[in-house]
């Protein structure tokens, strides 16, 4: 597997330092507005890892991120270890890490799996949504350089941040900005949309708990994606005691599921400032 990355959409670039352990680059371009790393850079560094551990074998299918601290941007040190690889099964654990720091920032457990050729079927269909040529695109308060809009283009009816009302469903159709859909980049996209709670409450601060990934399209079916729109469906079900939920769906234009996700996320309401 490469060690470098080839999609020019972002830099991951993995350096070797021993059997299982690697160092990375984090840039500063992948903070969010709180100021740690975006949640799916740690997905796409997970995937790229994975891609340069010589003794994995197959495609990454699922992954569960726990995201015990923030990352910070900058030197970051990556972890990979074998619980099993059998001829079409692994399984694998990922713990990334600032440079230097024995405690775990974010923790990942991997399936990876060789794509055998089985009748395919599929229970769930596209959303219906406008194309994405006939939306916008909203601007984010941090600008085009963070929290992921480097690396994607979103149109949505939806703006930023979004307002409360009585209904978390969102669609969203989004691509990639600089390079064509990979396995890694599908996995970032999967902490590409907005926290539920804010669709329920006023001034909202939330960070991600754990991510489950299900990576459902091969390799071979995203390459033939290239560079366009995919359709983002996101709903949240419940929150309550400073946890909140997201279940996601991730579509191309004709109708194939690529992927779904759960998420769970802390949240936090800000209270008002004080009258002076």
């Amino acid at each position: 597997m490469s060690e470098t990355s080839s999609n020019p959409a972002y830099d991951i670039s993995l350096r070797a330092l021993a059997p299982g352990r690697w160092t990375t680059f984090a840039a500063p371009e992948w903070r969010n507005p709180g100021g740690g790393l975006w949640g799916g850079y740690a997905l796409g560094l997970c995937v790229r890892a994975l891609e340069a551990e010589p003794e994995a074998r197959g495609e990454v299918l699922s992954m569960t991120l726990t995201y015990a601290a923030g990352l910070p941007s900058g030197e970051l040190d990556v972890r990979t270890r074998r619980l099993r690889q059998g001829g079409s099964i692994g399984v694998w654990e990922v713990e990334l890490r600032p440079q230097g720091v024995e405690d775990v920032g974010v923790h990942g457990m991997v399936t990876l799996a060789r794509r055998p050729a089985t009748p395919p079927f599929a229970f769930a269909s596209l959303p219906h949504a406008p194309p994405p040529q006939d939306l916008p695109t909203p601007d984010h308060p941090a600008g085009t350089e963070h929290f992921g809009a480097s690396a994607f283009e979103r149109r949505t009816l939806d703006g930023f941040p979004p307002k409360p009302g009585g209904d978390s469903r969102s669609l969203a159709w989004v691509r990639p900005r600089n390079g064509s859909w990979d396995k890694a980049l599908l996995a970032m996209v999967t902490d590409n949309s907005a926290p539920r709670a804010m669709y329920a409450l006023d001034r909202v601060m939330t960070t991600t708990l754990s991510l489950t990934v299900y990576l459902h399209a091969s390799a071979e079916e995203l390459a033939a994606l290239g560079d366009d729109f995919i359709l983002i469906e996101c709903e949240g079900r419940v929150g309550g005691g400073g946890a909140s939920d997201e279940r996601s769906s991730y579509w191309s234009s004709d109708g194939r599921l690529l992927a779904t996700s759960e998420q769970l996320a802390w949240y936090r309401q800000i209270p008002l400032a004080s009258p002076e």
